[in-house]
This record gives structure tokens, sequence and C-alpha cells, in this order.
């Protein structure tokens, strides 16, 4: 019998249902808010997740660990706001919308230029090259006034050439929907590189370079191709930023913005692609809404990550991942009364430590406007023993609580494990 000469695969209906609930909420997400904060964070999420699924790149997907991502996102944004500026002057004759590929291309030039001698080495060597070259450019960028704008920055105005069908990006609106579409498109490419053998070999280097060697490749020369591309989707990141917010200061090659990177995308989980998404909106709601909440952000933010690379080093995604797995098998409830007792009991610590904090940050900021303070709707006296003696009774009385249901999670969770185990055994053997 002959066998067919063509074989057609079967379409991944779960991937079409993925990239098309991915479209869909970034079309209708504006349509639910009539609040213009609302819209600027949107479109500000889009910029972070370029720019976190970029340097993911390097980090998860490459095991590259970069201190200096921000130079790519940041020369980007110079680049692409110098563009715009021509571009209003008359002297470059291209649509605002196609900037953020000015500054794309910008920080692959760079990668080009610094990322050769970047990737020369790998692990800890390749860590300090590039917090060394983050710091250069850093302090570059206040000693060249004439292209970094010195501490005022360079501002323009993306209100400039011909309008294309109405569209003149004044309105935040059609500006979120530029940064959605480049958001998308971004994201797609960056996720098909995962599976091209370039990606595919990338991984390899990230988990057994020797043997990569010994099969013939360039493992330096893998790190290097892997570094340009993600230059290119970190200057678009950066310059998406310039057409959003129209001034690039210094503070966008700064070693902070580096480290937001790094941190977020850790937080999402840099083991799965998705990962990074999940950072970097967080990466917005944590500098946008948690700042405006309290002024001990950082601190709130630091503790945050302590928790997860103690509890969950995998970050957010294998979280998700994992209660899947347990999901598939039909053994998700069987948890759900543990993690209500996790939460509950989670709940209680944090706002025990919450009161201390803030009575803390209280005292050494706004001493003057004297000693009470409202936090969570009850008032707190920063001066008063009764109000410290409730705080650390209540933290510590979450905090053993806490700890009582972990325990009892831990063991139900290995259960559940183990129940998973032999039903693939079962399977098997069926």
């Amino acid at each position: 019998m002959r066998q067919p000469l063509f074989h057609f695969k079967p379409y991944n209906v779960g991937r079409w249902v993925i990239w098309g609930g991915f479209a869909l909420v970034m079309l209708l997400a504006p349509l639910f808010t009539t609040s213009s904060l609302a819209v600027t964070m949107l479109s500000q999420m889009g910029i972070a997740i370029i720019a976190c699924l970029s340097y993911n790149m390097l980090l998860g997907q490459g095991g590259m660990l970069s201190f200096g991502h921000a130079v790519y996102t940041g020369l980007g944004s110079y680049l692409a706001i110098h563009a715009l500026n021509s571009v209003g002057a008359g002297t470059l004759n291209i649509p605002v919308s196609l900037v953020p590929l000015v500054g794309g291309v910008a920080g692959m030039g760079f990668a080009v230029l610094l990322g050769y001698v970047t990737t020369k080495k790998a692990g800890t060597p390749f860590a300090m090259i590039t917090l060394g070259i983050g710091e250069l450019v850093f302090a570059m960028s206040l000693m060249i006034p004439e292209f970094f704008g010195g501490e005022a920055g360079v501002s323009s105005n993306r209100v400039v050439g011909k309008p294309f069908m109405g569209i003149t990006f004044g309105p935040q609106i059609q500006v979120y929907y530029l940064i959605a579409i480049y958001t998308f498109v971004c994201t797609a490419a960056m996720y098909a590189f995962t599976r091209t053998p370039l990606g595919r070999v990338l991984n390899a280097v990230r988990d057994n370079p020797e043997r990569v060697e010994f099969i013939g490749y360039s493992t330096q020369r893998v790190r290097y191709l892997a570094f340009i591309i993600a230059g290119f989707f970190a200057g678009v990141s950066g310059g998406l930023y310039s057409v959003n917010f129209e001034i690039v200061t210094a503070e966008v090659v700064g070693a902070a913005r580096s480290g937001a990177y790094l941190l977020f995308t850790f937080l999402g989980g840099a083991t799965f692609f998705f990962g990074p998404i999940i950072g970097g909106v967080l990466m917005v709601l944590a500098s946008v809404l948690l700042s405006e909440l309290t002024k001990a952000w950082l601190l709130y933010l630091g503790l945050i990550f302590l928790f997860m690379v103690m509890y969950a080093p995998g970050g957010i995604a294998s979280l998700i991942m994992m209660n899947l797995r347990v999901a598939a098998f039909g053994m998700l409830g069987r948890l759900w009364v543990s993690y209500l007792a996790l939460g509950g009991t989670a709940a209680v610590m944090l706002a025990g430590a919450g009161a201390i904090i803030e009575m803390i940050y209280h005292l050494q900021l706004n001493a003057a406007l004297g000693p009470q303070l409202r936090y969570m709707g009850a008032l707190l006296n920063a001066k008063s023993l009764d109000s410290w003696f409730g705080s650390v009774f209540v933290l510590l009385t979450g905090l053993g609580l806490f700890e009582v249901a972990r325990r009892h999670f831990v063991r139900q969770w290995n259960e559940i494990q183990e129940d998973i185990e032999k039903e693939i055994r079962r399977r098997e053997s069926l």
C-alpha cells in the first residue's frame, strides 16, 4: 500500500484560543473603562511586556543574567525621540507609527556593538560586564548633554506629520492601540523565536554549554545572536516609551530600570514564556498604583521578591502551571480549603506587618503631621504602645496560623502529587 505523499498536522486549537484571547483582551481592554489613567496604565503595560519578554530572551531562554538591559531600551528611547524631533522638523520623512522601529534598529545596533564584548563571557563575568556597561552608559548620559539632554532629558511632540485616516496620535487611546499592535506582533515574534533552531540551541547553551560546544556550535556566537535579537525588541519597547511619554531622561538607562526588568521578569516566571507578560503587568501596577498607596512600596516589593525566592522560585507562572496540572487530574477541588486558609492567615500576617511598617515610615517621614495615621480604615497612633502591641500581636498571630496552614498544605500537596504519579502509571499500564 502506497504511503501518502503529504501529511497535514491538525490545527492546535489551544494555541489559537490563547493567541486569539490575548488579542481580544488588548482590543477590548480600554472599552471597559472611562479613566484616562487606566488607558495610560494599559499603554505602559504593553511597553513593559515587550521589555520583559526581550529580557527573558537572555535570562530565561539563554541563562544570561544581565544587569544592564536598560541600556538597550534606553538608547532605543533616545534615538526614537530624536527621530521624532526630526520628523517634526521635516528632516526625516517617516510616519510616527514607525518611530518605534527606529528605536528597535538603534537597540539592535548598540547590541551589535556592545554585545560582542559582553557575550565573550558567560555566567558571573557576563553579569558583571553588563553591570559595568550599564553604569558607563548612565554616566555618559550626564556627560553628553548634546545627545542625552542632561538632567532635563529630551522632549518631543508626537502629533507631527499629516494625519492618516484621522489618526494623529494626540489622544491617548490612539497611542494605546499603536502600542497594542506592537505588543502583539513583538510577542508573537519572540514566541516564534523560541521555536526556531537558534532558539532551541540557545536553550541548550543555557542547560549544557559544554555539550553544545562538543557537537560543533559556538556558544559565544549563539549568545551573541540572541543578544542582538533581544536588543532589537528592547529598542522597540524604548521607542514606544518615547512616543507614549514624549520625553526621555537619563533614568531610562539607569541601574534601577535594569533591576526592575530583572525583578519583575523573575516574579512573573522566567522559566515560562508567559511569565514575563505577568511580570510586565505587575511592574506597572507596582510603580503606579502601589507607589500611590504607600511611600514604603519599595520595601513591600522587596519583601514580595524575598518570599517568592523562598517559596516559589519559578515565579507566578510556575504556580499557575502546577495548579493546572493538578486541575487536569481533577484534584484541584481538594485544595480549596487549604488555599482559603493560606490566603486568610497570610492576609492577617500582612496586615500586622503593614501596620508596623506604616507607623515606622510615619515617624520618619511625616512626624510633623502628628502621631496619628489611618491604615486600612483603622486609626493608629505611631507613638502609642497600644497600636504597637496590637500590630505585633496581629503579626505574630497571623504568622503562627500561616505556618500551621502551610504545613498542612504541604502534606496535602505531597499526597496529591503521589496520587497523580499513581494515576499516570495506571494510564501507562493501560
